[in-house]
């Protein structure tokens, strides 16, 4: 069965990247949670997708250029109260679900890595115990080495859209690069379908993901499509297609 992973924790729905969100998410029925790392000036890691604040919180400038203290005082737009959460509260939130996580390793706001992120990461949920739970993600085929040599333990997840696909010399180059470091591949949509049938053949099933188809139209596409996994902000219409799929499929003819 194709898995569905909450893309920012079903940002179509609620808040991206809230604690609020999160709990929701939890509660729909998803196969995993995806959200986005960043640290901040004194070294804490903090759930938020942009490397700046402007888009998602009260706030201005780069998320790396303020304290924990000062962001939490911040307000995540589209909620009443919340603030940017960290990851340790948001391992809070999953810890006694069960879920797998999808944790985004993010650049700063001038597209470099952040030192010790990939580090501090596997080192508070090891500590959890969530390893197996937890997958390590990130476009940059460097980051990912780093994961490899300094996370071994943690499987692995490459994104792909046309801007890195180009920036990689091309769809099929870019996924041989990613092969090579032993990830799974999740490829944004428009760029996936013109090429499914050698994406396919190139990765397998198992390791070939999709992101993020939303619309009713086009869950139902993906849903038929030879792949492992759906990332969508629409967990909740994607879990209801899969459903009725899979009722039609085993409804007898």
């Amino acid at each position: 069965m194709i898995r569905i992973i909450g893309h920012r924790g079903g940002r179509n729905l609620w808040a991206e990247n809230s604690l609020g969100g999160f709990r929701k998410t939890a509660r729909l029925g998803v196969d995993a949670v995806e959200l986005d790392l960043h640290l901040t000036q004194d070294g804490e890691i903090v759930v938020i997708h942009d490397p700046l604040l402007e888009r998602t919180t009260n706030g201005r400038g780069a998320v790396s250029d303020h304290s924990l203290q000062a962001l939490t005082g911040l307000r995540l737009k589209d909620t009443i109260d919340e603030t940017i959460p960290t990851l340790a509260q948001v391992l809070d939130v999953f810890e006694p679900t069960g879920l797998a996580l999808e944790l985004e390793m993010k650049t700063d706001a001038r597209g470099l890595p952040y030192p010790g992120l990939i580090e501090k990461t596997a080192a508070l949920v090891e500590r959890r115990g969530m390893t197996d739970r937890c997958r390590l993600t990130c476009f940059v085929p460097e980051v990912i080495e780093e994961m490899r040599s300094q996370a071994p333990r943690f499987r692995r997840l490459a994104s792909l859209d046309r801007r890195s696909a180009e920036m990689l010399g091309g769809l099929e180059r870019a996924i041989r690069r990613f092969m090579d470091l032993d990830c799974a591949i999740a490829v944004e949509r428009t760029l996936l379908a013109p090429d499914i049938g050698r994406c396919h053949s190139q990765i397998g099933t198992d390791r070939l993901g999709v992101w993020v188809p939303n619309t009713p139209g086009d869950l139902d596409f993906w849903l038929r499509q030879p792949v492992g996994q759906i990332t969508s902000d629409r967990p909740d219409l994607a879990l209801a297609i899969r459903g009725q799929l899979s009722a039609g499929a085993d409804s007898p003819r």
